[in-house]
């Protein structure tokens, strides 16, 4: 029943995006297109859930025993950004195609405030290992939902009669918050 409650939780209650605002380069500067969104949702939770596994066991097994603790930050830093190094290589060879989508936004995975936000919130919350991965993963699916609900609002904005002086970054931020308020509603669920 726990596990329920966090994926619940954390793709609805307190999706990352909506609710923390966690990772919003990514999901205000990738959110054009469907196909883009749910490339880099892909990406993101990948990279999510091995981060938190990786980043977890340094921190009971290396950062812990040694007392290391305050190295906690730029040991996750160079964790993310090495796995990241791995997707994009992956992403290179697999898919060009979204390779070449993701252009600039696949490194600033590295920078996702998002990744680094639940790696360091496992610890904080005294998760066990199977725990901490449930959140990982579920908060990336809570982060891919609303990356691509965003997605395709704004392909359908894009063909909507809007005011000149509303296209662009100033609906998208309107809307942005439109769907926070939304996923308020979710709030008495859990």
């Amino acid at each position: 029943m726990e596990y329920i409650i966090i994926f619940i939780s954390a793709i609805f209650v307190n999706n990352i995006v909506l609710s923390q605002f966690l990772g919003i380069c990514p999901f205000l500067g990738v959110s054009k297109k469907i196909d883009t969104a749910m490339g880099m949702s892909a990406a993101v939770a990948f990279v999510l859930t091995i981060a938190t596994i990786v980043t977890f066991l340094l921190q009971r097994y290396v950062l812990d025993s040694f007392g290391l603790g305050y190295l906690q930050t730029i040991t996750f830093i160079l964790v993310i950004a090495a796995l990241v190094q791995m997707v994009e290589i992956v992403l290179k060879k697999v898919s060009p195609a979204l390779y070449q989508a993701l252009g600039v936004f696949l490194p600033l995975i590295t920078t996702n405030c998002a990744i680094l936000g639940v790696a360091i919130l496992v610890i904080l919350k005294e998760f066990a290992l199977l725990t901490g991965v449930v959140y990982a993963f579920s908060t990336a699916l809570g982060f891919g939902l609303a990356l691509i609900i965003f997605a395709g609002l704004r392909e359908q904005m894009a063909l909507s009669d809007l005011p000149e002086k509303m296209k662009g970054t100033p609906i998208a931020l309107i809307t942005a918050g439109m769907l926070a308020m939304a996923f308020m509603g979710f709030s008495g669920v859990v």
